[in-house]
């Protein structure tokens, strides 16, 4: 059995096509979407849509949780705010009743899905947490496997019983130990913070049982124009590249 993952599409919707387009081609056989479908991104209402129409299992991020309670409003930056505040716009009361519905986490196949950080944190990031903390929370862990984005960035986090080891999760596959537990941080589709500008998403292969990270090309200027022509802060068109 093969799951794929993504998270942090940010309403990037010729990304997502590209992505969805690829694990088409992968013979997954579940998908699962761990959050911030919106924000950043000029059409939030055709990537809900496609996850939707999809059946794409999705958990709540935290711009889906300032759009369920606006007071989280506050916790963004006047950017990312203003950015949202035009999201919440463009997206249709479907969607938002949508959104309302979603798990801040899940637990598929024995792994869990979390948009922030285990247990069920939408806002919490990885690099917030202490050494200490953080072996504490992996000791913690009920599931061999824990999936997170949040931070756009690629990371494997690998708890041998005793210590910690942090790496990048690089192009490629990835062997995992059954033995071991793993907090597995899988970049971004819309908004890719590491130093590469395509989409990221991942492919778990229970079976066989490693990761492999595919790094999908996709029409960067199309996305850019089109949150210029949406208004939204040109900050968030320019890092795309």
């Amino acid at each position: 059995m093969k799951l794929a993952l993504f998270s942090d599409v940010h309403g990037n919707y010729e990304a997502l096509k590209q992505v969805l387009a690829d694990i088409d081609n992968a013979g997954v056989d579940r998908v699962i979407c761990l959050g911030d479908c919106i924000g950043y991104g000029p059409e939030p209402e055709e990537v809900l849509a496609e996850i939707i129409e999809r059946k794409i299992d999705a958990i709540l991020g935290n711009h889906e949780l300032a759009v369920c309670d606006p007071r989280h409003m506050t916790w963004f930056n006047p950017l990312a705010r203003a950015s949202l505040k035009i999201t919440i716009e463009k997206l249709s009361q479907a969607s938002i009743a949508y959104i309302k519905t979603l798990p801040s986490s899940l637990v598929i196949e024995g792994f869990r899905c979390v948009h922030g950080f285990p247990p069920d944190s939408s806002r919490t990031y990885l690099f917030q947490k202490s050494p200490n903390q953080l072996k504490e929370a992996m000791a913690a862990l009920q599931e061999p496997v824990c999936f997170i984005g949040h931070t756009h960035e690629l990371e494997a986090v690998n708890y041998n019983g005793n210590t910690v080891e942090r790496r990048p999760l690089k192009q490629g596959r990835f062997a995992l130990s059954r033995e071991h537990r793993y907090l597995l941080n899988i970049g971004s589709v819309g908004q890719p913070r590491d130093g590469n500008n395509q989409a990221k998403y991942v492919i778990l292969d229970l079976d066989a049982y490693c990761l492999e990270t595919r790094f999908i090309s996709y029409d960067i200027a199309v996305t850019v124009a089109k949150i210029k022509a949406a208004g939204m802060p040109e900050q968030h068109a320019n890092r795309l590249w």
